[in-house]
């Protein structure tokens, strides 16, 4: 039940500044229109669940700035219940980054140009100031492989700067792309 409750919490609250766009807003919603109607998405879906095949999907990450720790749960956590490979091919921030302890390590690969981005969670304090979250920052470090925690912990564990993993050290730890 506690887990339930710290996951419900975390889509409150974003694990990267504001400022940051969040992936998930479709154009449409970031212009103040109304969503498409329910029976246009599920049929939309459907047609996309026909044209792809979960055994041969592939989920390229170019360019994600993170957002909210439990929406990332929910999202990696399906990718890897259809058995879908992910390709790091960019930017990986902040709650991103918990693909690396959601998909399964056989099933990641990356880039030359992949870098990804770690700090400690945070929530929105009083007016527009930031507080640390203790408990997203410890879902986190739980969710991570244990190569990335003792990455992270050479560096002085997560904190509000965010420290960058790519190239060498990446490739040690995480196969490249063919």
């Amino acid at each position: 039940m506690k887990f339930a409750l710290q996951i419900a919490s975390l889509f409150i609250a974003p694990s990267f500044p504001a400022e940051a766009h969040d992936i998930k807003r479709g154009k449409a919603m970031a212009r103040g229109k109304k969503p498409m109607r329910c029976g246009a998405a599920l049929i939309g879906a459907a047609i996309a669940g026909l044209a792809v095949s979960p055994a041969s999907a592939t989920v390229r990450i170019s360019s994600d700035f993170g957002g909210q720790i439990g929406r990332y749960i929910v999202h990696y956590s399906a990718l890897r219940d259809a058995g879908e490979r992910v390709v790091i091919d960019g930017l990986c921030l902040s709650a991103c980054t918990l693909v690396l302890g959601l998909i399964p390590r056989d099933r990641i690969c990356v880039t030359s140009r992949a870098r990804l981005g770690f700090h400690a969670a945070w929530r929105p304090g009083q007016g527009s100031r930031m507080v640390s979250a203790a408990d997203g920052t410890q879902l986190l470090m739980d969710t991570y492989p244990q190569a990335i925690r003792n990455w992270i912990a050479q560096r002085g564990g997560l904190s509000p700067q965010i420290k960058y993993l790519s190239g060498r050290e990446l490739v040690a730890m995480y196969q490249i792309c063919r």
